[in-house]
């Protein structure tokens, strides 16, 4: 029992449960207006009575933190951007039924218009310098492609099967988006008032965003891969421009490496933009770079920051605000076009998805570098902050009646003499020097990385009487490409002493009972975890989410087809099987004795559950306890995206792991 004094039967209760799911909320995409006087932001709230969270748009003020709804109700509502005078805020909304629309509210008034009628989702929406265009990005229908057809003398009334489906594109279907309908991605421009848009870029390539315009209104920037041999060569996408009035589109990079996230600056002199030199390693920093307008001059801005940049944005022509992640804490730094740097915001965390640890978070600044960014902590998600000041509180009114599980930095030291980040989450309650069960939660990628940040797994495992350790082992990403690619050409490897070495850091510490051992762990996790097990007996039981097994098969049946073989192997799976073979899990079952649990979504497309399948049916031969836990409809990156699969997938888990668990099973009730 982790807690010594339980709570009163007919008192509230203290300890997180899986009903609390629903109660959270997060803030996300927040936007500074151009004065940097209100912030804009999505706000994710969970619904008990649709199983979703649902965003909505909020206005706070920067000043007083004050804030009122702008958009609800039912469906969802998202991507606020404001007009350049400040007086209009364009977003996306969908009532549910229908295609997501572009509106425009203004501010003043309260007025609201729909500007669009698509058939399909807008994106990357950008407003025209002058406010009175809108440009974004949609699908385009094709047509697929088609061989033969159905016999042409069918009866009135029949009811026949549906025509055949042909397939001839590369990535034919995508993670979370299922199997992809015929058409392209392509550039559209639309009155700020209303109207037929109108349709900018064209051909057989995907165009996206973001979008940034030129100041005189003539010229979007963007990113594609427009290559000959796009559907392959996929990390190589470039920097373009279109001319609005000819449709000509011009390419401002040329590298072989994937260039993108382009923004103009307010002045249309320079382009900043992410990219890197691809050269086949499993894993590249994503550096920054500027260029003139017209592709020339490009410069490396930031060369001795060995950090990956994930999203740019411009405050004023002099400045670019940029965000990374630097030893599993996500930050935003200024750097100036002479290339020093000033780190300016930390802490960030996402306000969706928040079943495990990860990195993440967003930001947007104002004309003259004031910051609105997204941050949480371990005990509850994001909220809105600007310039170091909290201006909400989403969660505080029920959250700060919860023991919520302590979460503290573990020191470790690989058998290298590596040092490895770890955390430890422990039982609400708990006694200095007091055992428990420890699971060990490994993340994916296997290029990502943990961080002090909020997680509901975490926080119902520890509920349930368990301590639960997170790590960043060699491979993960925010400690610069040296680290990350330890592993290239060789995972799973050493990183699994680094797991190792952690586990016995938790035993040491004095927390984790070394004869209730258990792991899991998703995607990459779940490659580590039925790696683990057909390494050794140390764990009392196991929970595989949604692993790669069998390298062979998950290069050949992914989403991104052309990824694996390219990235991860020297060779393709019929050139050199054995290099697929030995960094296998499967290639270790014959070894497996831990009662392993298989999980994963029925419409996972990044590590289908194909994989998971072969798994479960290898060790049910061998005789291995098993089980296997299929989540409906849940995609690779979805699986804990609706509260009660979350809740009932954690709870799956924690059900395996008390079969095995040899002290009481009850779980612990929290003490004041």
């Amino acid at each position: 029992m982790a807690a010594d004094s339980p709570a009163k039967a007919d008192g509230p209760e203290r300890a997180f449960t899986p009903a609390d799911l629903f109660k959270l909320d997060g803030a996300t995409d927040p936007q500074i207006s151009p004065d940097g006087s209100k912030i804009a932001y999505v706000r994710s709230s969970g619904d008990i009575m649709t199983d979703r969270d649902v965003p909505s748009i909020w206005l706070v003020d920067a000043a007083s933190g004050a804030q009122r709804p702008l958009v609800t109700g039912p469906g969802a509502h998202v991507s606020p951007r404001w007009s350049p005078d400040g007086k209009r805020l364009a977003y996306v909304s969908s009532d549910g039924k229908g295609a997501p629309q572009l509106h425009v509210l203004w501010l003043a008034s309260g007025a609201n218009v729909k500007v669009t009628e698509l058939p399909d989702s807008p994106g990357a929406i950008a407003w025209s310098p002058d406010g009175t265009r809108i440009a974004y990005t949609m699908r385009v229908p094709g047509e697929p492609m088609k061989l033969g057809s159905q016999p042409a003398d069918k009866p009135e009334g029949a009811k026949w099967a549906d025509p055949l489906q042909v397939i001839d594109r590369v990535t034919y279907r995508f993670d979370g988006a299922g199997y992809l309908p015929a058409g392209f991605d392509h550039i559209f421009v639309v009155s700020a008032e209303g109207g037929a848009p109108r349709q900018v870029t064209f051909g057989k390539f995907d165009d996206g965003g973001p979008l940034s315009w030129s100041p005189d209104g003539r010229r979007i920037v963007f990113n594609a891969n427009r290559h000959a041999d796009w559907q392959r060569d996929i990390n190589n996408s470039e920097v373009y421009s279109v001319d609005l009035a000819s449709g000509a589109v011009t390419a401002l990079t040329s590298r072989q490496g994937p260039d993108g996230g382009a923004r103009l600056s307010p002045d249309g002199k320079h382009i900043a933009y992410t990219g890197y030199d691809d050269v086949n390693r499993s894993y590249e920093n994503f550096d920054l770079y500027v260029m003139n307008a017209d592709g020339s001059g490009v410069r490396l801005l930031t060369p001795k920051l060995d950090r990956s940049i994930d999203r740019l944005a411009w405050a004023g022509n002099g400045a670019i605000y940029v965000q990374y992640d630097d030893h599993g804490e996500t930050k935003v730094a200024r750097v100036s076009l002479d290339g020093s740097m000033k780190t300016v915001a930390e802490g960030l965390t996402a306000g969706t998805h928040f079943d495990r640890p990860y990195t993440g978070g967003s930001f947007s600044v104002s004309a003259k570098g004031k910051v609105a960014y997204t941050k949480g902590s371990t005990r509850e998600p994001a909220d809105l902050w600007v310039g170091g000041k909290k201006l909400t509180d989403l969660n505080g009114t029920w959250i700060d009646a919860k023991a919520m599980a302590p979460v503290r930095k573990l020191p470790v030291t690989a058998p290298d003499g590596r040092a490895i980040d770890a955390w430890l989450v422990t039982p609400p309650g708990l006694k200095p020097g007091q055992r428990v069960p420890l699971i060990l939660e490994i993340h994916g990628g296997p290029n990502a990385a943990y961080g002090p940040s909020f997680s509901t797994d975490d926080q119902l495992y520890a509920a349930h009487g368990y301590a639960v350790l997170y790590t960043n082992p060699r491979g993960s990403t925010s400690y610069g490409e040296e680290f990350a690619n330890l592993i290239d050409r060789a995972y799973p490897g050493t990183d699994y002493d680094d797991l190792m070495a952690a586990v016995d850091a938790a035993i040491a510490d004095g927390v984790a009972d070394p004869d209730n051992l258990f792991v899991t762990g998703g995607s990459g996790g779940g490659v580590l975890t039925a790696w683990i097990v057909g390494k050794t007996d140390r764990f009392k039981a196991a929970a595989a989410q949604k692993p790669v097994i069998n390298w062979i098969s998950e290069a050949l049946t992914m989403d991104a087809t052309p990824f694996t073989s390219r990235y991860w192997f020297d060779k393709k799976p019929w050139e050199d099987p054995m290099s697929y073979w030995k960094r296998s899990p499967l290639s270790l079952a014959g070894n497996v004795k831990t009662p392993t649990l298989v999980v994963v979504g029925s419409k996972d497309y990044r590590t289908p559950d194909s994989e998971s399948e072969q798994y479960y049916a290898a060790l049910q031969i061998r005789g291995v306890p098993t089980a296997m836990v299929k989540v409906p409809d849940a995609s690779h990156g979805g699986i804990a995206a609706r509260p009660s699969q979350a809740a009932a997938k954690a709870s799956a888990v924690l059900a395996w792991f008390d079969k095995y668990r040899t002290e009481a099973k009850k779980p612990p009730l929290v003490s004041d």
